[in-house]
């Protein structure tokens, strides 16, 4: 037994400094992972505090506003068409207790007047554009532009459908996939591998493991994004015990986000993030970007910190 012990302690200590200095020097194993596009201002749900959210009006506004990329949902309705909504059942949206999956296109209401934005409690969107549309107009109307696509069902037809149309409109490198469950963004990589995609929870979890205890610099990761919340926000809302979680876990640790930009994940989003100290709060860690709802309020923050696109530059 004191043998054992004998060999286990100088092992753990050459491990914990192997690990150590690999954590600092991440390109000694793994080749950076970078994507075609910038990722500073993404727009969530299109903006979906300043127009109705994910609305070709919406998408518009925020590509005035200089957005790198549109976040979006789909859903696919009963007649097979893949539709740019958030949820499935529109009570929330169109005060209609009906499901997209359950209705055919032509039928969908048209969404209310206006919205409560879902992170922003007490603040309302409008706007003139209250059609729900199609993913494949979103392709025809910003060819070239990069969108976030969060597959909300476990829906094979739906992610096949979605995979076919970014194939058609030729745009696999600037398309990326989303979803917060493993088991369907393993199918979406599976029908169409050349899109990039971001972590699952699970897999979160999985790489907050993996740093604590060290193994994360020996350990390949395919995902180009790593998208999570800043607990501030969480901390507002009523999900108070969710936020404290997320800061105890430390996701947002400067260290962790800088091993994460400099090493093979490269792109670090934190949403949805929407007043100026919570810009500032965020890319204090160092972050490739953030998701927010108010794409004309990043837009001036970031001219107004024109360091900030200095860096992302270089």
């Amino acid at each position: 037994m004191g043998f054992l012990l004998l060999l286990a302690v100088p092992a753990l200590g050459v491990y914990a400094l192997t690990s150590r200095y690999l954590r600092k020097h991440p390109q000694l194993l793994h080749k950076p992972r970078k994507v075609p596009f910038p990722c500073q201002h993404v727009s969530h749900r299109g903006g979906c505090g300043e127009r109705i959210e994910n609305t070709l009006e919406a998408f518009s506004n925020a590509l005035a506003q200089k957005t790198n990329i549109l976040e979006l949902d789909c859903h696919l309705t009963q007649d097979g068409v893949v539709v740019v909504s958030h949820d499935d059942n529109l009570d929330r949206q169109a005060g209609k207790n009906i499901e997209i999956s359950k209705t055919n296109y032509a039928d969908l209401p048209p969404y209310k007047d206006s919205l409560e934005v879902t992170f922003y409690p007490g603040h309302f969107s409008h706007g003139s554009d209250h059609r729900i549309p199609r993913l494949e107009e979103v392709f025809q109307k910003f060819p070239g532009v990069p969108v976030n696509i969060e597959i909300k069902p476990d829906n094979d037809e739906l992610i096949c459908k979605v995979a076919k149309l970014v194939r058609q409109f030729n745009r696999s490198e600037i398309s990326i996939w989303a979803s917060s469950e493993d088991s369907v963004l393993k199918k979406c990589r599976k029908a169409n591998p050349e899109m990039p995609f971001m972590f699952s929870y699970k897999r979160g979890f999985t790489i907050l493991f993996l740093y604590y205890v060290g193994l994360l610099p020996f350990v390949p990761l395919k995902e180009s994004f790593l998208e999570t919340i800043l607990p501030s926000v969480i901390n507002r809302s009523a999900c108070r015990c969710l936020g404290s979680l997320v800061e105890f876990m430390a996701i947002e640790r400067p260290s962790l986000m800088s091993f994460h930009l400099s090493m093979f994940i490269s792109q670090v989003l934190l949403w949805v993030v929407n007043e100026e100290e919570d810009f500032a709060e965020a890319f204090s860690y160092g972050v490739s970007g953030v998701m927010t709802d108010y794409p004309t309020r990043l837009r001036k923050y970031l001219d107004a910190h024109s360091s900030l696109s200095e860096k992302k530059e270089d």
